[in-house]
């Protein structure tokens, strides 16, 4: 097979997506506009008001923060979680003259959001499998879509691939790790990438005496050492899953076997992540941590637009130093790589079952290494299937946190006693 049969594209894009100078805002509709990323994609929009324009914000509970959103951006439809926030929303509008804009509730909601008629690109920013649907229905609905959630393409990464074709919709990567792999790829196919190399900080336990993790504290696991994100996925940091994640859907983004991607402690955090080619070169993306520049690459893309954000001095930063990640201080790593490397619904379950413990860790229902430990378990209770259809996808993910539930409490039992 010569090298023209085997080149597949990195991303479904059609042409007529490129930018044109003067040519109409890019209309944005934002899932998940409270959380981390959400705000950093509205400070992103803000600071390029002829560029980008909001049509639709959907939340979860700070109604607050999306009064001030709505106030600020003016976008055509707005959702909220449930419908006895509706009330709420409205009352704090009321006094701008905005309370008789459209206000949906739940996933109906979000899909409105998702899926308005003025919406050119969706930020996919909700936190885990709840993103799904909504994320699914935009691209359904001919929508690009800027993808921070990396639940999406771990539960339903084949569907998700398979849905982006048939609709020749923008999949654009958000994490700065997939970030990064997509802007080193940028005239490169597939077929030449020998490996991806995902980089992690290793979160605030790199250095914690392995022993004295059965009493590591919510507030511990939440105080990351580099990045400002949302409890969840900080969690998921402290576990390093987020990274095992991260090698999920970068297989999926970037159409490579999870054997050619590898993970490398990073503590400096200036180097998002590298790809090492066929013939031996190595591309890597840097930058200082801030979630806005791999936003705005989403956002704008093909283009750059100026950022106030500050310039990396790699003499100030003095050394960058990299090193293989302990199985034993990382588990749950070790856990997701597996699941990748089996496919099928494995990924989902692993998934499902680490939403569910994160949870219960943050409410203080599981220890912190009973999150790797429940993750595990339910993972040796689950028959491993091939899934593309999402109603199957949706029964294993219920399935899954059913299991992970019950395995806690198990846990938790077997502690006391």
């Amino acid at each position: 097979m010569n090298p023209s049969e085997k080149t597949r594209k990195i991303l479904y894009m059609p042409r007529d997506f490129l930018h044109i100078p003067g040519m109409a805002l890019k209309k944005i509709g934002i899932l998940g506009s409270t959380g981390s990323i959400g705000t950093h994609t509205l400070d992103v929009v803000g600071e390029h008001p002829d560029r980008f324009e909001i049509t639709g914000l959907a939340a979860g509970k700070n109604i607050a923060c999306l009064a001030q959103q709505v106030v600020t951006f003016r976008p055509d439809i707005v959702s909220v979680e449930s419908e006895s926030d509706i009330t709420a929303l409205r009352h704090l509008l009321k006094p701008h003259g905005l309370d008789r804009m459209p206000i949906g509730y739940g996933e109906a909601g979000a899909i409105a959001v998702a899926t308005h008629s003025r919406c050119d690109l969706v930020m996919s920013a909700f936190v885990g499998a709840a993103g799904l649907l909504p994320t699914l229905r935009a691209i359904e609905a001919g929508k690009d879509v800027a993808l921070a959630n990396k639940e999406v393409l771990v539960v339903a990464g084949e569907l998700i691939m398979r849905k982006g074709r048939e609709h020749g919709i923008a999949l654009l990567p958000v994490d700065s790790e997939h970030s990064a792999i997509f802007q080193c790829l940028q005239g490169s196919e597939p077929y030449t990438v020998r490996r991806i190399l995902l980089t992690a900080s290793g979160g605030p336990f790199l250095h914690r005496p392995i022993e004295t993790f059965e009493t590591v504290t919510r507030d511990q696991a939440l105080t990351h050492p580099n990045w400002k994100m949302g409890p969840k996925i900080t969690v998921d940091s402290a576990t390093m899953m987020n990274k095992g994640l991260e090698l999920i859907e970068a297989k999926w983004l970037f159409e490579q076997p999870a054997e050619r991607i590898a993970v490398h402690i990073h503590p400096e955090s200036i180097v998002h992540s590298m790809v090492e080619f066929c013939d031996g070169a190595v591309m890597a993306q840097l930058g200082v941590p801030d979630m806005r520049g791999p936003i705005a690459y989403a956002l704008a893309y093909p283009e750059r637009v100026p950022l106030s954000v500050p310039s990396l001095d790699l003499f100030a930063t003095g050394k960058l130093t990299f090193f293989a990640p302990e199985p034993q201080r990382f588990p749950a790593l070790y856990l997701a790589i597996e699941a990748a490397r089996v496919g099928g619904s494995a990924p989902a379950v692993l998934n499902a079952a680490n939403e569910v413990a994160n949870a219960a860790f943050r409410d203080g229902r599981c220890s912190f290494l009973g999150i790797a430990r429940a993750v595990e378990a339910v993972l040796s209770q689950a028959p491993i299937e091939s899934v593309t259809d999402l109603d199957h996808i949706l029964e294993i993910d219920a399935w899954a946190r059913r299991q992970a539930a019950h395995v806690i409490v198990q846990l938790e039992e077997a502690i006391q006693v």
